[in-house]
């Protein structure tokens, strides 16, 4: 869904009211989780959740560092989870969370992608944005980005 909005809450409410309400939700979730420090913005289609420029000013794309983002498509929507993607472990505890949940994973790279709210088990997406600290996260991207 292309988007010509400013801010979140004006993408949001440019949105049917389905897609807003399955992205309002999920995006409740994800602010009541997320680590001190990360900054919620607006990123083309997308509400990412990022290390701040002023944290982190040199990224490989020179964009802010994803840490969490989450679009609306066509026929699905997608919660990007970048440290499940990085770290074995993590992903290894969203898989868990999932399985126990009763809900199937439908996981590319980073990406989650799922049909409907139901699909999703927010406790296990909360407890995995809740995990990584800000600063453990840009070392983690600073190590790799050293190899």
């Amino acid at each position: 869904m292309p988007s010509t909005a400013k801010s979140v809450d004006s993408y949001l409410a440019g949105l049917p009211e389905g897609p807003r309400t399955v992205l309002s939700t999920v995006r409740d979730t994800v602010l009541k989780s997320l680590p001190k420090g990360y900054q919620e913005m607006l990123n083309g289609k997308y509400i990412a959740y990022v290390v701040p420029f002023s944290r982190l000013p040199k990224t490989y794309n020179g964009q802010a560092l994803w840490y969490v983002a989450l679009g609306a498509h066509k026929s699905y929507y997608t919660l990007y989870m970048m440290v499940p993607y990085g770290d074995a472990t993590e992903l290894a505890r969203l898989e868990e969370g999932f399985r126990k949940a009763g809900k199937k994973l439908d996981m590319g790279k980073s990406c989650i992608h799922f049909k409907k709210l139901e699909d999703l088990p927010l406790d296990v997406i909360a407890d995995s944005v809740a995990r990584v600290a800000m600063e453990d996260y840009v070392r983690m991207y600073e190590s790799v980005k050293r190899k």
